[in-house]
């Protein structure tokens, strides 16, 4: 009896290629959070949309923080949006910081969730966490699903799950065709027939 089975065809530096791969997803379209009204918090959005990775940014975002009257909704904003910043200039440990006081104080932020779950994959050994944190946004229609679909498969892929892997990569690039990423990604699969026995 014969069954398809995907097999990604990879190279060399594997795991480096994927976080590569992962970091571009980051970086070039990660979500960042918007703030209603004006002042430093908007600012701070405003930074972290533009990725604008400097201490000036982080400054600007802890004083709304500090300083601003703000719903709670707006604060958690804040957090993940100081977070992405954080994340660009690869402080991934105050990033993390950042998003998981953002969940403890609005739990249904799925900004927040896709960030961290970004996050974690960048420090590397966490990827199972990753993929839960990334599950969970993904569960709270994020406003960029693609995003959290393909750092998901990067996840799938780094912890041997190659099926759901292909699945994310290829809903990635169902919803946004324009990011050629996801495309890219799923060039290096090819499904072949393996023999089963029979029971």
């Amino acid at each position: 009896m014969r069954r398809l089975a995907l097999v990604p065809m990879s190279g060399f530096a594997f795991r480096s290629t994927l976080l590569l791969a992962a970091a571009l997803a980051a970086s070039g379209t990660n979500a960042a959070v918007t703030i209603l009204g004006g002042g430093l918090g908007r600012e701070c959005y405003a930074a972290a949309e533009l990725k604008k990775e400097t201490a000036a940014s982080v400054t600007t975002c802890s004083r709304a923080l500090e300083d601003e009257l703000m719903s709670r909704r707006d604060r958690a904003a804040t957090l993940v949006n100081r977070g992405i910043i954080y994340m660009q200039a690869r402080s991934l440990e105050s990033a993390l910081a950042d998003y998981r006081e953002a969940i403890r104080m609005e739990p249904k932020l799925a900004e927040a969730h896709v960030n961290l779950g970004i996050a974690l994959l960048h420090v590397g050994g966490r990827d199972s966490e990753a993929i839960a944190s990334l599950t969970r946004g993904l569960e709270m229609n994020p406003s960029r699903p693609e995003v959290a679909l393909y750092t998901r498969a990067v996840a799938y892929e780094l912890v041997g799950n190659v099926r759901r892997a292909f699945e994310d990569y290829t809903a990635a690039a169902a919803i946004n065709p324009e990011w050629k990423e996801p495309a890219e990604q799923l060039k290096r699969f090819s499904v072949e027939r393996r023999e089963t026995a029979r029971g």
